[in-house]
């Protein structure tokens, strides 16, 4: 989504939503904050250097940065066609997570965030360190692609009080695209209960509309984005939040001050630049491209079972032998990412350049030759839905408790 037009919003976001003892929180008040808009020349006010340093003569860096530069925050919201007001510049969307879940959720009460997994960790490891509990609802697995079961994460969420709902899409590790009206859905049902938070880092290579889209009918909807993936800005670290702007003034008062350094807000700045978007597009459409090529190669080794379906720029690969696949790799330089702590025989593969599937391929081919043992066939997964556990419930100090049938642990991040 580029230079859309935005939609006034039509709905008030739910006070009771926001922590209770933040509501009248004002946040910190920095030396760029509490200035009164005034001209000025002399800027004694931040106890900063008075003069460039060896490394810095010129002085570029001497300043604190805006806490939310003006014109990064407008370059993100004509990106992705929403009102300034809508966005929050944070480090990297693994920031704006952790500000939700502080924003959202009390300090060891029973505020749980509720997630599909298997799912990106971050959303655990946050709410694990807020010290609530974290409800895990299990994905089905249709045999080449993931679906996200939204009605059971609404029913988890109004069983285990819930104040957030996670949900990611593309999701990482699947690659699979929650529907847009099963996210309204969603919402509606969780109107007045939990924000339901989309974590978008891989919209750009999916294709269907983005949830930004939903933001000014559902107030307790708020979406995530990075230039991490598609921009390839990972080492920038460059997120947002966009969400309504009552939240998004809670959200700015609870982050610590200056998130972005000045050279960041510019690399960022220079990224979402009209004139760079068309490279940005053919990088997504040679990584659509090459996604194909590397499931094809990953496909063609008799020890994968199944490649399931992507929108994303990974791709999901299960196998009996994973610790074959994974040594062979690395045999030949090439690391990828092992899944078996969301997925007992599972591994995670980037689609990295042309050159580098190749070698992927190479790697695989050579080591299917060399061995002399019989490996198990591929075989298809069920057409249908697997029926998965119940959801999970874990105390955010890891202890399990007997409200279902098994549990789940708060897990470390995994990117």
């Amino acid at each position: 989504m580029r230079g859309g037009p935005t939609k006034p919003l039509s709905k008030l976001f739910p006070p009771d939503l926001i922590r209770e003892d933040l509501r009248d929180f004002t946040g910190y008040s920095s030396a760029r904050t509490a200035d009164d808009g005034r001209p000025a020349t002399i800027w004694l006010n931040a106890n900063e250097a008075a003069t460039g340093s060896v490394v810095d003569p010129e002085g570029a860096q001497r300043r604190y940065p805006d806490p939310q530069p003006a014109e990064l925050v407008s370059a993100l919201a004509n990106t992705y066609a929403v009102s300034p007001e809508q966005v929050v510049v944070g480090r990297g969307s693994d920031e704006c997570i952790d500000l939700l879940v502080r924003a959202l959720t009390a300090p060891g009460s029973q505020d749980a965030i509720v997630q599909a997994s298997p799912t990106f960790g971050m959303y655990a490891v946050s709410a694990r360190l807020q010290g609530v509990p974290v409800i895990d609802v299990p994905q089905r697995d249709l045999g080449t692609i993931w679906e996200v079961d939204t009605a059971a994460l609404a029913a988890a969420a109004v069983e285990h009080g819930a104040k957030v709902v996670f949900l990611t899409s593309p999701g990482n590790p699947t690659g699979a695209v929650v529907p847009t009206d099963a996210i309204e859905t969603l919402a509606d049902a969780l109107a007045e209960q939990a924000v339901v938070v989309v974590d978008e880092a891989y919209q750009e290579f999916a294709g269907p509309r983005s949830a930004a889209t939903l933001l000014s009918e559902h107030p307790n909807l708020v979406v995530l984005r990075t230039l991490s993936k598609a921009h390839g800005l990972a080492g920038a670290r460059v997120g947002s939040a966009l969400c309504h702007p009552d939240l998004a003034t809670v959200l700015r008062r609870v982050q610590a001050p200056y998130p972005l350094p000045g050279p960041v807000t510019d690399l960022a700045i220079a990224a979402l630049a009209f004139s760079v978007a068309r490279s940005v597009d053919a990088r997504v459409a040679q990584t659509r491209h090459d996604r194909e090529r590397l499931a094809e190669a990953l496909g063609a080794d008799p020890r994968v079972r199944t490649v399931y379906a992507s929108e994303a720029n990974f791709l999901l690969v299960r196998s009996p032998v994973v610790d074959e696949l994974l040594n062979d790799l690395r045999e030949s330089g090439i690391v990828v990412r092992d899944m078996r702590h969301l997925l007992a025989d599972a591994l995670r593969v980037t689609v990295g350049s042309p050159e580098e599937i190749q070698a992927v391929q190479q790697a695989l081919a050579g080591a299917v030759q060399d061995t002399s043992a019989p490996t198990e066939p591929p075989t298809t997964q069920p057409a249908g839905p697997v029926p998965g556990p119940r959801p999970q419930h874990t105390q955010p100090s890891g202890i399990p408790t007997q409200t279902t049938t098994t549990t789940a642990r708060a897990r470390g991040i995994h990117s």
